[in-house]
């Protein structure tokens, strides 16, 4: 006969295989959020509202995905430092042009904001592999134009767009000079044994020993941690202590495994900072962590190499 405990037993389970099967099948709706709730896909606004100077871009992903941009500079002939920014998983770049003005006008710099696939104007539909797709377009196309010095490329992400722009960055030894992460995520396994704890007994974290029983299940495992360890470029680490979504831990862990292989990485922390408001909360201290690092001499082997060809096909 079986016993109350048993049965217990079989229905927890079953729970923990049915909450595990909607997690696979459900991933990609949770880790990437084009739309907001209670919003539309479309822009609320452009730069024009705040009187930026910027151009539409349309690009072509490798598999033929039609992307959009915005390329926004401090004025017409400004050549740079440029930021290639990536965005966080929710939303789209619109909702982002408040910190980009301040950021334009406080570092002095031109900003590329790129919609991710299924974001904003861009067509498809969001996964990992695609994404990084899109990165390696917006970079190709920002160095194949001739109003910017593609020595002083940078490129920033917060959250998902950290590790978007980590692998970037890891791929591109010659064209990105340097990487800015902030609130960034170890990998998205680990992001799912925050948000639901009883998985950590099958995932392990990182650096564990453990067997990842998940792995072999997760689409787009964006592993952060690992891309940090192959980056030779500089890293400046923002990290927001309130950060209410990804624990600030993670941070510490990405910042320890890229300094472990690279003396030029700074962690920088802002006690007030949470999620999406640690360029607020920081005030000036941010703006001038970022601007220093900005001003730091350009590695001899991050120097793209000139190319004869004139701009792509892509619209400027």
């Amino acid at each position: 006969m079986v016993s109350y405990m048993s049965l217990f037993l079989y229905g927890v389970g079953g729970v923990v295989v049915a909450g595990m099967a909607l997690l696979v099948a459900l991933q990609e709706k949770l880790v990437y959020v084009p739309v907001l709730p209670g919003l539309t896909k479309s822009y609320p606004n452009t730069p024009a509202r705040l009187s930026l100077f910027y151009k539409d871009v349309w690009l072509r992903s490798s598999d033929g995905v039609r992307l959009h941009a915005w390329f926004i500079k401090l004025f017409p002939e400004c050549k740079g430092p440029t930021i290639l920014f990536f965005q966080e998983n929710a939303g789209n770049i619109a909702h982002r042009l408040e910190m980009v003005n301040k950021m334009i006008q406080e570092l002095k710099c031109n900003v590329f904001m790129l919609s991710y696939r299924g974001y904003g104007a861009s067509d498809g539909y969001p996964s990992q592999h695609g994404i990084i797709a899109d990165a390696q377009a917006a970079l190709d196309h920002l160095i194949q134009r001739k109003d910017i010095d593609k020595s002083r490329i940078f490129v920033f992400g917060r959250s998902l767009g950290g590790a978007v722009g980590a692998a970037l960055t890891k791929n591109n030894p010659t064209k990105v000079c340097a990487l800015i992460l902030e609130n960034t995520f170890t990998s998205i396994l680990d992001m799912a044994g925050v948000l639901l704890p009883f998985l950590k007994w099958f995932i392990g974290g990182s650096g564990s020993k453990g067997l990842k029983l998940l792995n072999f299940l997760v689409r787009s495992p964006w592993n952060t941690i690992d891309l940090v360890g192959e980056i030779r470029q500089p890293i400046l680490f923002l990290s927001g202590s309130q950060d209410e979504m990804v624990p600030p831990s993670h941070m510490l862990m990405l910042y320890a495994k890229a300094a472990a292989h690279n003396k030029q990485c700074i962690f920088e922390e802002f006690p007030t900072g949470m999620h999406m408001d640690t360029w607020l909360k920081g005030g000036d201290q941010y703006w001038k962590t970022i601007r220093q690092f900005l001003q730091q001499p350009v590695p001899t082997e991050s120097k793209p190499k000139e190319k004869s060809s004139e701009e792509g096909s892509t619209s400027s």
